[in-house]
Order: C-alpha cells, then sequence, then structure tokens
C-alpha cells in the first residue's frame, strides 16, 4: 500500500465515524456549527483573499482562460456571499428524520419512510474556491460527511476556506472529521477516491469537462453529475421584443464562466426584431456564431461550424440560428442539448406549456434567464451542483438531494403467515 493509499484510507475511514456521529446530531447543533463557521469566514476574510492572491498570481502566470480566472477570483464580496449562503443553509429546514409517507397495511403494521443521510460523499473539484464552503455547509447540514478534493490552482483558497469552516465545526462540538480536505494535490488521490467502493458512498464533481468524463469513466462510486452545460434560449415569434433582449444578453453575458449560461441562441423565422438581438449581443462584446440568415443582418457575426452548436463555451461567445418554429427549436435542443437547463421567450401559453412538457431537461423556464440555474435562485441555499441524470436527484442538488430514505415498520406482533 502506498503511502497516499494509506493516507486515503484513514480519511475516509475517519469521516465514516463522523457520518455516524453526524446522522445522530440534533438539528440546532449542526445548525450552529453553519452559524459558527460563516462568522469565522467572515473574520478570516484577510487570510482568505491573501491566500487566493497567491492562486490568483500563479493562475495568470500559468495563463488559464479568463473564465477559470473569474471562478477563481475571490473579494471582499465574494467571500461575504460565501459566508451568506452558509447562513442560508444553516436556517434551512433539516431534511434528516423527515418522513416522507407513510401508510398502515391491512394487518396493522405501520410503514414510513425517512429521510437519512447518505454517508460520505466524495467532492473532486476544480478552480471554483466557494465549491469548499458550499460543499461543507451542505454536507453538514444533510448529515453528511465531506472529503473535499479541490484543485490545485485553488489550493491555498481552498485550504483558508478549509481552515476557517473547520473552526466553526469544532466550536459547536461536532467531529473536525466531518469535513476533511484532502492535503496533497497528488493526482493519485482523485483515482483513489473514485475506486473507494464502500468508503465513499457518493461521488460529486464540480470541474470542467475533462474532469466529469475522468470520473464518469473511472469511478466504482455512484456519481452525481453533469458533464456539459449547453443550454438554449429560445425566442419565440410571440415574444415580447424589449424582454427578449433583456433575458438573451443577462442569460449570457451576466457571468459567462457558469454552467447555467445560455451558449445557443434559437430565434423564431416569424420573430419581428432579430437584428437586435443579434446587434445587442454585439455590442455587449460578445462573439456571435450565426447561420448564414443571421450573418446577414450583422456584419460583424462570424459563420457558424457543425461543432458550434454542441459547445460549451463558458466564454463571452454564443452560437445563434434561426427554426422554422417550436417543433424545430424543440428538435434542436434534443439533438444539441447537454439536458440542462432551456428556456423559451414568448407570450403565448400554449407554447410555453408545450416547451415545458416536451423539454427533456433537468431545468426548463418561461421568460427568464438561464442564469437563475443556480441553488440559491431556487431558495435551496448553496448548492452541491446541477445533475442532469434521471436517478435520485435532478436539477440543482442541495439538502434534500444528499439523503436517501429507509423504511421504518412498526408493529404489535405481527407475524407473516
Amino acid at each position: 500500500m502506498t503511502d497516499n493509499e494509506t493516507l486515503m484510507t484513514v480519511i475516509a475511514a475517519n469521516a465514516r465515524v463522523a457520518a455516524g456521529r453526524l446522522a445522530s446530531a440534533d438539528d440546532a447543533t449542526k445548525a450552529a456549527g453553519l452559524m459558527a463557521a460563516a462568522s469565522a469566514l467572515r473574520d478570516g476574510m484577510a487570510d482568505i483573499l491573501a491566500a487566493n492572491d497567491i492562486d490568483m498570481d500563479a493562475a495568470v502566470a500559468a495563463k488559464i482562460s479568463a473564465a477559470m480566472l473569474d471562478r477563481l477570483k475571490l473579494d471582499e464580496a465574494r467571500v461575504m456571499s460565501m459566508a451568506s449562503a452558509v447562513e442560508q443553509v444553516a436556517v434551512l429546514e433539516d431534511p434528516v428524520g423527515q418522513c416522507i409517507d407513510s401508510r398502515i397495511r391491512p394487518n396493522g403494521l405501520v410503514m414510513e419512510r425517512v429521510r437519512v443521510p447518505i454517508g460520505v460523499l466524495g467532492i473532486i473539484y476544480e478552480s471554483r474556491p466557494n465549491v469548499t464552503a458550499d460543499a461543507a455547509a451542505l454536507g453538514l447540514r444533510s448529515g453528511n460527511a465531506i472529503i473535499l478534493r479541490g484543485g490545485s490552482e485553488a489550493v491555498h483558497s481552498n485550504r483558508a476556506i478549509h481552515a476557517a469552516m473547520l473552526r466553526g465545526v469544532i466550536q459547536a462540538g461536532l467531529p473536525a472529521e466531518a469535513i476533511q480536505l484532502v492535503p496533497t494535490q497528488d493526482r493519485e488521490m482523485v483515482g483513489f477516491m473514485l475506486r473507494a467502493q464502500g468508503v465513499i458512498d457518493m461521488i460529486i464533481p464540480r470541474g470542467g469537462k475533462s474532469l466529469v468524463a475522468r470520473v464518469q469513466d473511472e469511478a466504482r462510486v455512484p456519481v452525481l453529475a453533469h458533464l456539459d452545460g449547453i443550454c438554449h434560449s429560445y425566442v419565440h415569434k410571440d415574444a415580447d421584443p424589449v424582454m427578449a433582449q433583456s433575458i438573451v444578453i443577462n442569460a449570457k453575458m451576466r457571468r459567462t464562466g457558469i454552467c447555467g449560461s445560455t451558449e445557443t441562441l434559437l430565434i423564431d423565422q416569424d420573430y419581428p426584431a432579430p437584428a437586435a438581438l443579434i446587434s445587442g449581443l454585439l455590442d455587449a462584446g460578445c462573439e456571435v456564431r450565426a447561420d448564414d440568415m443571421l450573418m446577414e443582418l450583422d456584419a460583424r457575426t462570424v459563420s457558424a461550424e457543425p461543432e458550434d452548436w454542441d459547445t460549451e463555451y463558458l466564454d463571452s461567445v454564443i452560437s445563434a440560428r434561426v427554426v422554422s418554429g417550436l417543433d424545430e427549436a424543440m428538435a434542436h435542443i434534443a439533438r444539441h442539448g447537454s439536458h440542462h437547463t432551456d428556456a423559451i421567450i414568448t407570450a403565448d401559453e400554449s407554447a410555453a406549456a408545450r416547451f415545458l412538457a416536451e423539454v427533456d431537461s433537468a431545468i426548463v423556464m418561461h421568460n427568464a434567464s438561464t442564469q437563475f440555474a443556480d441553488g440559491g435562485e431556487f431558495g435551496l441555499g448553496a448548492e452541491i451542483g446541477i445533475a442532469t441524470g434521471r436517478l435520485h436527484a435532478r436539477g440543482p442538488v442541495a439538502l434534500e438531494g444528499l439523503t436517501t430514505y429507509k423504511w421504518i415498520v412498526r408493529g404489535q406482533g405481527q407475524v407473516r403467515p
């Protein structure tokens, strides 16, 4: 057994013990731990920002993309937002112990399904240091022990945030092993986590396509993830032009590096103001890769290639095309989408109803920016990620998504005939 394998074995064993303690911790204790952790994040602002400066300097020197730099960057406002997100999780209703449903059988047996923690969660993530706080908060609140393995580009930021969170956990009398940060950046540790079946109960990757693909390909542990965020905004022929203009620019340009950013714009052939949509995006600094019809509207556009319809840019780039109507828009999304978030902009309620019912994505929207694809915006507090599969959890995954259930059966001496 290598030193890293021994280290991972110890971390996982400690997490399992901590998970047992968390599962029986009362709601007030878990909430108090998170409130203390939020205060520690604010108190540790200077240390966290100093650590982030080290990571940012290294990232700039390494010439990573602007989108990745935006994900990595922390400032006072973002640290304060991180602390607020932890507090929001602290005041959410505790899912552990909730009765999902119950029934009384003809023989008098009372059967209940009750929410319980999943157990030990492994979080493998890149760039975003806020994931350290979000994952720790959600894990603790839902009674799960968390093993965090952040990317090397955010190593100093992650350590500073983890240290602050840990102070709050310990202050509340909860086990320090409830939120463990893997202390080495050796990539071998990721492999050990992925093969830790029976020790780690679920892996949640947060990062780029290559990371998520590796996790899904190699994992022997159940994975909760999405691979791409190829999100669409479809401007229907009956969309209000002022609303459509506002939503489309926000959906693409508010933050281009998040998974809820619109990557493809679909415009109905009968929509009256397509040129304004294209020029609005271009004026906002977005490169528009357009089909032949839209290229005729503005000389600043560039020609879309076939691969553009299947690309998550995470940058100030959008692909755009004209569609003949609702059916072609939904067919395009079915062929090229990633089942993440797709939106229709229209005043036609029947068209909206069809879109919402028939588009097979984790999140479907009517007259709203795809940038709302975020657990905080759904009232879930911080999120652990967006799930695009069909099992267990879908869409923003927060507290309920980090629980499973067990059956509790109460009898009065019944025996089976």
